[in-house]
């Protein structure tokens, strides 16, 4: 992204969650705020401009089905009595506008401008953050998570939930190792999702998107990734194409197995 400029890709997510709640059947993930906080922008977004209606649909698709598959999870760990949630590189996320329960406290993470930007966005859509919500400006590239979530009151000695979507492609090696590093040592699950190296389906989306100046910079085989959660416990790690067949949304293509997802936990 651009000094001083919110991301651009944020913006493609959720306008892809907002799309997905009115053209895909059937829809499987709910979100009743994302046309609202996605506002008056383009809703297919800039990079999907001129792409077939294919790649466009299972695109959204497997952006509805990560965020079903955090949303379940987190669901699950409030269930056994977790009270902190940390989303690290929100963007447009609404799952702190969605939280049902008072007792459970939200943090935010993203870069500094984004975060302003969305903030200015809830305004103009007249969507005040709940009280359970704190946001934490936090620039991976530049300073450290610890520090962010020390200075918004999260508690690292309670059990929390760490969802990190959509984020990993952008980051490199170092911030990555250092992120794990951090939730390594609280007591927490983690829900993300990470990119194998690329087929021409995707790598035609990496380009795309690194013209808009945000670059895909990391890429994992299953064994990488696997050695690289030192200290956690793999409860999960699966293609999008694998959930969305559980969501009653098959789909054979070849976009739909680039992106995995991993629900591991440090207890």
């Amino acid at each position: 992204m651009e000094t001083g400029q919110p991301s651009r890709t944020a913006l493609a997510v959720a306008g892809a969650r907002a799309q997905h709640q009115t053209l895909d059947d059937p829809r499987i993930f709910t979100d009743p705020l994302a046309a609202r906080i996605v506002g008056g922008t383009e809703p297919a977004g800039e990079f999907d401009r001129g792409v077939d209606a294919e790649v466009a649909r299972v695109r959204r698709l497997v952006i509805a089905a990560r965020s079903r598959f955090a949303d379940d999870r987190v669901a699950a760990a409030i269930a056994r009595g977790t009270r902190q949630v940390v989303i690290l590189g929100a963007g447009l996320d609404t799952a702190a506008y969605r939280n049902p329960h008072p007792e459970v406290r939200y943090f935010e993470v993203d870069h500094p401008d984004t975060q302003s930007w969305k903030r200015n966005r809830l305004r103009e859509a007249g969507m005040e953050p709940p009280p359970t919500l704190t946001f934490a400006p936090v620039d991976f590239e530049r300073s450290t998570l610890a520090a962010g979530l020390a200075a918004a009151g999260l508690d690292r000695s309670a059990d929390t939930v760490f969802v990190w979507l959509g984020v990993i492609v952008y980051l490199t090696r170092a911030s990555i190792d250092d992120t794990l590093g951090y939730i390594a040592g609280t007591k927490a699950d983690l829900v993300f999702d990470y990119p194998v190296p690329p087929s021409p389906e995707t790598r035609a989306r990496a380009e795309r998107v690194a013209a808009g100046g945000e670059p895909w910079l990391s890429y994992f085989t299953v064994a990488e990734m696997r050695a690289l959660l030192h200290g956690f416990t793999l409860l999960e790690d699966r293609t999008a194409g694998d959930l969305l067949g559980e969501y009653g949304a098959p789909t054979a293509h070849p976009a739909a197995a680039g992106i995995r997802l991993v629900h591991a936990t440090t207890r």
